[in-house]
């Protein structure tokens, strides 16, 4: 009770640009959650094979990567509402398209402009947050906004597979016609989203009026610290995403081809773990106030690997998804209190650029490893092939959270922290 009331007492603290932009995650999450969940079944339904699915993900992953940088540096120039509103705008036409189309190439073609859109929405969101909370509101604020996330994206999954079930079963439509009238559905939930973010209030970005305004090279000279503590954060990010890009976006496939789970046991556990990460997350603060940021996000992650490779070894459905539930929880609760650790040290400029530099690197590894990871399983079967997959994955993790430690723990970083804290 005492954390549920330290929750509300911290909330009531948020601003109302804070509270608008909550209540637009909450609508593009959910509506998010059921298309993701019942869009893979959607490419079934058409009759193409997993390598679809598999190129659609990886091309929304690479699209992504290619534009966060500029989508960060447009963000910081015209202003992280203006890039948001478009980026909503953008994606549902995206969905709608990906919804009712049905050939393979403009299933690709608009698989790659969603990831195109929804990178403006990404890269804006958490600079938006941080300039709009104080210092002391950012772990908590971060946390709790990521918590949202995660719950939002369990009721839609739910919602995803109820609404095509209902269509299906009561109405009597067709298996593809259920899951298309799902995707609409959740395409006007996801655009309602965007009325909370016209309503947000943002002051308008002032332009120097004595000089021109700096070119991006410039901008890398004269803010050289701050470039390098983006790239430092970057390159953990990077080592992470690898090994994310690995197991993450097959976990389905994991469970499907190890364990023969249905579609509904699959979308359960994955909603489960979801859920769970929204605890972790909730419960990462209480982390931080006791052995500080940097160290709770490694010991979250850390953590999580007994988990990870518990379950890529394991011939147990239940054991598997206890493993992941717990993997799932450990290793995403150290992602806002990350954010929240990167935000909070570099100024508001230079906030879009390395909130979109940590994303692209991320996405780069979905994008890149996800071939790795399919070879893998073909060449060595259901069992070894991601019994060897979890296993890099877990060394990667290992390798990116020990020079997390090692980089933001040094005393030179320290000290370097200290002059910005300065200087801003």
């Amino acid at each position: 009770m005492s954390i549920v009331t330290g929750w509300k007492t911290h909330y009531k603290s948020y601003n109302q640009n804070i509270k608008l932009f909550i209540l637009a995650t909450i609508f593009t999450q959910l509506g998010m959650g059921m298309f993701t969940i019942m869009y893979n079944f959607y490419v079934r339904e058409l009759g193409y094979s997993e390598q679809t699915n598999g190129t659609i993900i990886a091309m929304t992953a690479l699209a992504s990567a290619i534009i966060l940088v500029p989508a960060g540096l447009m963000s910081d120039k015209f202003g992280r509402k203006k890039v948001m509103v478009i980026g909503i705008a953008v994606s549902t036409f995206s969905f709608f398209a990906r919804s009712v189309l049905d050939v393979e190439q403009l299933l690709v073609a608009t698989a790659f402009l969603t990831g195109l859109s929804t990178a403006f929405i990404q890269v804006s969101g958490v600079p938006w947050l941080a300039e709009n909370s104080t210092a002391s509101q950012r772990v908590h604020l971060f946390s709790f906004h990521s918590a949202i996330m995660m719950v939002a994206q369990v009721i839609g999954n739910i919602a995803g597979g109820a609404f095509s079930d209902a269509f299906q079963y009561l109405f009597h439509l067709s298996g593809l016609w259920s899951v298309r009238i799902t995707l609409l559905i959740a395409t006007v939930i996801y655009i309602v989203g965007i009325l909370p973010i016209i309503k947000m209030n943002e002051q308008q970005r002032k332009q120097p009026t004595s000089k021109p305004i700096e070119p991006f090279r410039e901008k890398l000279k004269t803010n050289r610290s701050q470039i390098k503590l983006i790239a430092m954060f970057a390159i953990a990010q990077m080592i992470i995403g690898f090994g994310s890009g690995l197991v993450i976006p097959y976990l389905n496939l994991y469970f499907a081809d190890r364990f023969l789970a249905s579609n509904t046991i699959i979308g359960i556990i994955l909603s489960l773990g979801q859920a769970a990460t929204a605890i972790a997350m909730i419960i990462g603060p209480a982390i931080v106030n006791k052995v500080g940021e940097v160290r709770a996000v490694v010991y979250l992650q850390l953590s999580s690997l007994p988990f990870l490779l518990l379950t890529g070894y394991t011939e147990n459905l239940y054991i598997a998804a206890i493993g992941f539930l717990f993997r799932q929880a450990l290793m995403n609760a150290g992602n806002p209190i990350q954010a929240s650790l990167v935000m909070g040290r570099v100024n508001n400029s230079m906030k879009g650029l390395a909130n979109s530099v940590n994303q692209m690197v991320f996405s780069l590894g979905w994008a890149l490893m996800g071939p790795v990871s399919t070879s893998i399983v073909m060449m060595y079967g259901a069992y070894w092939g991601y019994a060897y997959v979890f296993s890099i994955t877990s060394v990667l993790y290992l390798i990116g959270s020990l020079y997390f430690l090692l980089v933001f723990t040094r005393k030179s970083f320290q000290n370097e922290e200290k002059t910005l804290a300065k200087i801003s």
